[in-house]
C-alpha cells in the first residue's frame, strides 16, 4: 500500500506542534507568531520563530532563521533528505529560499491570502520551469495556525484601535 505523498505523517504533525510552540514564543516577544522546524526522520536539525522586529532584519522569518541554523548543522547549503514545517505559508523570499537550498519536503499551516507564494498567490515550490520542486503538505493543524495569527493581530488592533493614533515608536 503506498502513502499519498500529499498526506501529513504522525511525525509531520508533531513537527508542527514544534512550530506552533516556536509561534507562540514569537508572539509572546511581540513579533509575528510564525514558527519553522526542519527535521529529518524524528530528528530536529534546527528551528526558529520571526525575529524581524527584534532584529531589524526583514529577512529574519522563521524559515530563514532555520534554513541558516540547518546549513550550518549540515555544513552544506543544500538542505536535502529533510522536511520544513512551518505554521504559515511561506512568502516569495522564503519560497525561493527553499527552492535554493533543496529542501525536498515543505509542510505548512495556514495559507497566507496577503503573501502566500507556494499556492495562494504563487506557486513557486511546485512551478515545473525551476531547477527544484518539492512535495507540499498543506493545511497541516491550519485552524490552530490562523487562531495564534489571529489571536496576534486583534490582541495588536485592540491596544490600537482603527480610528485611535497609533503611538509614536520611541526607538
Amino acid at each position: 500500500m503506498s502513502v499519498d505523498a500529499s498526506t501529513p505523517t504522525p511525525v509531520d504533525v508533531a513537527m508542527m506542534s514544534r512550530a506552533l510552540e516556536l509561534a507562540e514564543q514569537a508572539a509572546a516577544i511581540g513579533e509575528v507568531p510564525v514558527g519553522a522546524v526542519i527535521y529529518r526522520g524524528e530528528t530536529i536539525l534546527a528551528e526558529a520563530h520571526n525575529l524581524r522586529e527584534s532584529d531589524r532584519d526583514p529577512t529574519a522569518h522563521a524559515e530563514m532563521l532555520a534554513l541558516r541554523d540547518a546549513a550550518r548543522h549540515m555544513a552544506s547549503w543544500r538542505i536535502e533528505d529533510c522536511t520544513l514545517a512551518v505554521t504559515l505559508e511561506p512568502c516569495p523570499m522564503c519560497a525561493g529560499a527553499l527552492i535554493n537550498a533543496r529542501i525536498p519536503r515543505l509542510v505548512y499551516g495556514a495559507p497566507d491570502p496577503k503573501m502566500g507564494a507556494v499556492d495562494t498567490l504563487y506557486q513557486i515550490c511546485t512551478d515545473v520551469r525551476l531547477n527544484h520542486r518539492m512535495v507540499v503538505i498543506r493545511s497541516v493543524e491550519a485552524d490552530r495556525c490562523a487562531t495564534v495569527l489571529q489571536a496576534f493581530f486583534q490582541a495588536r488592533r485592540g491596544a490600537n484601535p482603527p480610528g485611535k493614533p497609533t503611538p509614536p515608536n520611541d526607538e
